[in-house]
């Protein structure tokens, strides 16, 4: 291949992406792949020869891009699943063009994840100490290293050398989360050895929030029995909801007890940034970690996460391993980041955060949270206005839950419908939501993140829920109890 060769195959390569991006707001959202296409895919043989670059091209544009998952449409209201920034995509290509691990040395990646760390930490208002943080694949995983440099806090707490003595040197060691808790903070207690019968669902409120009275009367009686209470998370946007729990009061009880307070703000930490809610997160600058998602609401191209520690020495000692061939006086007094994570090689993903910050600036990514949230709101006023739809919470960030109750249905039937809708609406192509359980009963759930989208757009979804809604339960007013 010669450097010609490349230039050509590039410039078709970025026709192929503008064309694929100027045409997504006109296509359907998503369809089911066709069935030989899918297959095409799976059975893809082992080349024995190489292909040109057209060729390639020729492929990813026939077989690939005409199949996405739907979230760069303007009218993809599922699961937290950004549209990528224009700005990151171009920078995925600038670091895969010199992919050097970021795991530590002195080359630009190094100190530009420095400063894009410091920046998540500037917009959201997480007091940041140089080495406090790191990005990582998400937020699974920046839950796994904050829970882990909690875990090791309250063992040295505790006389324990966890590192050298793993878990069973301690007493049960006790987290608490509320059910609303993303399923990403299970794991990382499971993958740490502590045991997912040591981590205490709470009761929350009827918004979703952690109740701090049943918070206290866990600890209490953790302690009366001698277990280690030693962590609670607190959500920053619960994924049902987007919920924000009360941080303040969590702090000064989290102070109290000596626990270590986590906040999962894995999808709307950035919520912060926008005035008319921004008063929801007093207090969530007093955590010890903080989780969050550049790829979610920021639109940074997956894959990035954060993870932020208050204490920075907290976090290397929890992870720093250092073989002699890795030893690096040139890396200053911080270290590498391997240091402070679980990857030793480690991909460019800052450039794309810098990119789709510094594209649009503090101003504009605050603008673009803004206009999320203030149509999520809209959109919850046009529910709680009509008949046939039901809000089931406060609009808090720019999650909207609610379920379609049309006259006729006995509440069983309502969770059947409200069960089949997310896929009934998916397969007619023209918006795509999903669905989810609240207090036990179905619903569907829209997540607002795409700063593109408008107002039709949101009216289109309630349409579309009522015609996919009708299709299932007959002409309006037929009953068809189960």
């Amino acid at each position: 291949m010669t450097s010609d060769d490349f230039r050509t195959a590039a410039r078709a390569a970025a026709d192929l992406v503008a064309d694929y991006l100027d045409e997504l707001p006109g296509r359907p959202v998503w369809q089911p792949m066709p069935v030989a296409d899918r297959q095409a895919l799976l059975d893809l043989p082992l080349p024995e020869h190489g292909a040109p670059l057209d060729t390639l091209l020729k492929t990813i544009g026939e077989q690939v891009m005409p199949a996405p998952m739907g979230n760069g449409n303007p009218r993809f209201f599922g699961w937290v699943n950004s549209a990528p920034q224009p700005a990151g995509v171009l920078a995925t290509l600038a670091a895969a063009a010199m992919n050097p691990s970021s795991a530590g040395g002195d080359h630009a990646d190094v100190h530009l994840e420095r400063a894009v760390v410091r920046w998540i930490a500037e917009l959201v208002g997480f007091p940041h100490p140089a080495g406090g943080g790191l990005l990582t694949s998400g937020t699974s995983m920046a839950t796994i290293v904050c829970v882990a440099a909690a875990r090791n806090r309250a063992a040295r707490r505790a006389g324990v050398d966890v590192r050298a003595e793993g878990v069973a040197a301690l007493p049960p060691m006790v987290g608490y989360v509320t059910g609303e808790t993303h399923s990403c903070v299970r794991k990382a207690w499971e993958l740490l050895g502590l045991g997912s019968r040591h981590l205490r669902t709470v009761a929350a409120d009827g918004e979703g929030r952690l109740d701090l009275g049943a918070l206290a009367e866990a600890v209490a009686e953790d302690r009366a029995a001698g277990r280690l209470p030693f962590l609670v998370v607190a959500s920053a946007g619960t994924v049902g909801t987007g919920a924000v729990d009360p941080f303040d009061p969590i702090a000064d009880l989290a102070g109290r007890e000596g626990l270590w307070l986590h906040v999962d703000g894995a999808y709307g930490a950035f919520g912060v940034l926008d005035p008319a809610v921004a008063h929801r997160y007093a207090g969530m600058d007093r955590a010890d970690s903080l989780a969050l998602d550049p790829h979610k609401w920021l639109g940074v191209p997956v894959d990035c996460g954060c993870a932020l520690v208050r204490d920075t020495e907290e976090l290397r000692g929890t992870f720093s391993l250092v073989p002699s061939y890795l030893r690096d006086e040139a890396a200053g007094s911080l270290g590498w980041f391997s240091e402070y994570g679980t990857e030793q090689t480690r991909p460019f993903r800052s450039l794309k955060v810098w990119a789709s910050i510094a594209h649009r600036g503090r101003a504009g990514v605050a603008a673009d949270v803004a206009h999320t949230t203030a149509l999520a709101r809209r959109l919850g006023e046009l529910v709680d206005a009509a008949p046939d739809l039901e809000l089931l919470a406060p609009v808090e960030t720019s999650i909207v839950a609610f379920r379609y109750r049309p006259a006729g249905l006995d509440a069983a039937g309502v969770d059947r419908v409200n069960r089949e809708l997310p896929v009934a609406v998916q397969l007619r192509g023209r918006v795509f939501v999903t669905g989810a359980v609240l207090r036990g009963h179905e619903m569907l759930r829209a997540c607002l993140l795409n700063a593109t989208t408008t107002e039709d757009d949101v009216r289109l979804l309630l349409d579309e829920v009522r015609a996919a809604g009708e299709e299932l339960t007959g002409p309006p007013g037929t009953d068809r109890r189960d």
